[in-house]
């Protein structure tokens, strides 16, 4: 299948990686991949190292007429049977089908990570969301249920020789090390997790991401007096080697429609502690296959992180009954599969021939 994937994106970003990853495993898959998208230097490198071919396109405001223009041109060289668009500007900014392009029909697929404002998927035949909530969202809004699939994202885990050597970064050997992912915005509530971190003696904690809070993170990291024990360290490639390096994953968000860092904790089989954000209330199962604790409750997480750490046979537990869910609900292989088959699907009730 001819599958052209399309995201405007921010420089860093969940939504960000999950396309990269989507895009290298439908072509590892065997799907003929191309991909739009704007310059990014971490992106646009990884996506053509594995062998897709990349457009870039600046995807700027309303006033931006070339960036639909040239898309038109790329999709007619292209023919394309699926546009799959990745949130709201892609949408925005990606033509539907008309026989004045002189080529057959495609079907434009908009996958949704959040609950965007419908005006931007004039041009939307079909949606994908990443979690119930959001198909929820999407039929409360008049979309009918045969045009939206519900597929999960996965967690790529990569092949790592060894994980991050904690002594580079001060941390003891048996010191217990928490790990957060994600970009620093007030979203990811990576304030509240310092201030926790730093009540609790002898407790690292790494974060891995880059943005727009970094001054302010840095600024209560030196007021604190911890940065001995806490460390940002920018935007990173080796998630796997950092999982594995760690004791305990936080994703204790203000606000996350998903949020793959809970899968990915799954996968490399560290015990996670989540919030009862959107995303990972739908999915992880309090005392079960993770903790779970109320938004920015500092008592609550303190509390959780020490249970983790004085309860090993818990901790165990965690990481066996999240690994199953890992391999039951999340692979890369059941998600490109789930896509696969709903691209048919659609394609064969508009009496296109697949």
């Amino acid at each position: 299948m001819r599958i052209l994937q399309v995201l405007a994106g921010a420089g860093h970003g969940g939504a960000e990686i999950a396309f990269v990853d989507m895009c290298i495993a439908m072509h590892e898959a065997g799907q003929h991949i191309e991909v739009v998208t704007k310059a990014n230097p971490v992106r646009v490198p990884r996506l053509r190292e594995a062998g897709i071919t990349v457009h870039l396109l600046p995807f700027g405001g309303g006033w931006d007429v070339f960036t639909k223009f040239v898309m038109r041109g790329i999709i007619k060289q292209f023919k394309p049977d699926i546009v799959q668009t990745w949130m709201s500007r892609a949408s925005d900014k990606t033509p539907g089908w008309s026989t004045s392009m002189g080529i057959p029909r495609y079907l434009n697929v908009a996958r949704l990570g959040g609950y965007y404002k419908l005006k931007y998927f004039k041009n939307t035949d079909y949606f994908v969301t990443i979690t119930p909530d959001l198909k929820s969202y999407l039929m409360k809004n008049g979309i009918k249920d045969d045009r939206v699939r519900h597929i999960n994202n996965f967690a790529e885990t990569e092949e790592i020789a060894a994980p991050v050597n904690r002594a580079d970064y001060g941390v003891p050997e048996n010191a217990p090390l928490l790990l957060g992912l994600g970009r620093l915005h007030s979203s990811k509530a990576f304030d509240t997790l310092i201030a926790v971190t730093a009540r609790i003696e002898g407790v690292y904690l790494w974060i891995a991401g880059e943005g727009p809070d970094r001054a302010a993170l840095e600024a209560q990291i030196e007021a604190l007096n911890v940065g001995d024990r806490i460390k940002l360290l920018g935007w990173r490639n080796d998630r796997a080697a950092l999982f594995q390096a760690s004791d305990i994953c936080m994703f204790t968000s203000r606000y996350e429609p998903f949020g793959t860092v809970f899968v990915q904790s799954w996968a490399q089989k560290v015990p996670v502690i989540t919030s009862t954000a959107d995303g990972p209330r739908q999915f992880v199962r309090n005392d079960e296959d993770g903790l779970v604790i109320e938004i920015d409750d500092e008592t609550a997480m303190e509390g959780a992180i020490r249970r983790l750490i004085e309860d090993k046979s818990l901790a165990v537990r965690l990481v066996e009954n999240g690994y199953q869910r890992y391999l039951g609900e999340f692979t890369k292989e059941k998600s490109v599969e789930g896509y696969l088959a709903f691209y048919s699907q659609m394609r064969r009730a508009e009496n296109i021939a697949t």
